[in-house]
């Protein structure tokens, strides 16, 4: 193994001293060694991509397409990918000067925070959180503004949104707004999106919408922040989760042509293009009438799943903000289990192989809960439910058998 000369361990970034690797991989990683391990932690689809959407990246490769595409991707994609945010969510974009394809939502979010931060920015993260928010800030030089929302349905309110807004004295660049989120699956009705843009309209703040969950959303039809703010909203979306191709990494960003004008000109940089046949693939996701039945089809499997672990895990004492989208249940562990989140999830780990994640790693609010996946077949869930319920079991036995030891040291006296 080749050690890096002394020297050279100072060459870094300032910034990446303030970054911290995701608890979500890392831990996810570590426990894929234990013998007989069930995980719940990564948010990654079980179902197969569908064949149609597999052939079209088949015949990309056979009709040689393997040349550079212009650096906002193919305009077929783009093309489709406006057709798709008209038709689903009555949303319009120019494919030519409004859509900008990326290498997953992860790299579209990333070209975003590069194109705006300098040095101290701040971002406004409402939290629970998915963690790449804060540590792609930090890596981009800016201050990640954490606002937790757990104590009002885990959902922004306008005035927490103005307290924050007034407190920053106008140093907040942006705000990121997940709808669905990650991690609690918690999805904002029209009312309360009309109500933050009333806010946001006085400011000149620009809202990163995540709205890559936006396909599988349960109890209600999707509403997109641009709707009521388009002249400062960047919409982030793809086909990673809704159509379960996260391995082919297609994302789009839509917003106003200026914007993505300057967003290009960090993407074309950093990656240069997208793949030609993932792009392939992903046009035909975005287009095709089939891919409607494809998605309608996994929506209602994850419901199913949804609603059967709100219910196990609420009658095994875990308090659940009832999810209406994405593929997560972000759950309050019960009183008379281990409080710490993380030692939870370690002795989880240990007793009954069952890995979840700790809510802490999401940010302020999240500790004290935990995040379970079910983007995991119905076997898997059931399992997981199984041993969750084997581990309540012994828990409250041991409790019990505490208890009475210790009634019985007092009636001694």
């Amino acid at each position: 193994m080749h050690k890096t000369k002394e020297s050279l361990h100072h060459i870094f970034s300032d910034n990446l001293n303030q970054v911290t690797p995701s608890p979500i991989h890392s831990f996810s990683e570590r426990v894929s060694q234990i013998p007989n391990i069930l995980k719940l932690t990564i948010g990654e689809p079980d179902f197969a991509i569908p064949e149609h959407i597999k052939l079209a990246a088949v015949r990309a490769i056979n009709a040689d397409d393997s040349h550079y595409s212009v650096s906002a991707g193919t305009m077929k994609l783009r093309q489709a990918a406006s057709n798709f945010l008209e038709k689903r969510y009555d949303l319009k974009y120019e494919a030519e000067s409004e859509i900008l394809a990326t290498v997953g939502a992860t790299e579209g979010l990333y070209t975003i925070f590069t194109a705006i931060l300098n040095q101290g920015d701040q971002i406004l993260i409402p939290t629970p959180a998915y963690p790449v928010y804060a540590e792609m800030v930090r890596i981009n030089g800016g201050t990640p503004v954490f606002v937790d929302v757990s104590q009002d349905g885990f959902i922004l309110t306008p005035s927490k949104l103005r307290q924050a807004i007034n407190e920053s004295k106008g140093c907040i660049k942006a705000i990121v707004l997940t709808n669905p989120s990650n991690p609690t699956g918690v999805t904002y009705t029209d009312k309360q999106l009309r109500d933050i843009a009333d806010v946001l309209r006085e400011t000149n703040i620009l809202v990163i919408s995540d709205e890559i969950y936006a396909e599988l959303n349960y109890d209600n039809s999707h509403v997109s922040m641009a709707k009521y703010l388009p002249e400062q909203t960047v919409i982030v979306n793809g086909v990673s989760k809704s159509h379960a191709m996260t391995g082919y990494r297609i994302g789009i960003l839509a917003g106003p042509a200026d914007l993505i004008e300057q967003f290009n000109k960090v993407h074309c940089f950093v990656i240069m293009t997208p793949s030609n046949p993932a792009m392939a693939a992903a046009t035909e996701a975005f287009d095709s009438e089939l891919s409607w039945h494809d998605t309608a089809q996994m929506k209602q499997a994850y419901q199913n799943r949804r609603d059967f672990l709100v219910n196990e895990l609420t009658a095994l004492g875990f308090s659940i903000a009832k999810p209406g989208g994405a593929f997560y249940i972000f759950a309050k562990i019960p009183g008379d289990f281990i409080q710490n989140d993380v030692a939870f999830a370690n002795d989880l780990v240990d007793k009954q192989q069952l890995a979840v994640v700790a809510g802490s790693g999401f940010g302020p609010g999240g500790e004290g809960y935990i995040r379970m996946s079910y983007a995991a077949s119905m076997a898997m869930l059931k399992e997981a439910i199984f041993r969750l319920t084997a581990y309540a079991r012994n828990v409250r036995q041991t409790n019990v058998l505490i208890s009475h030891a210790e009634q019985q040291k007092i009636d001694s006296f």
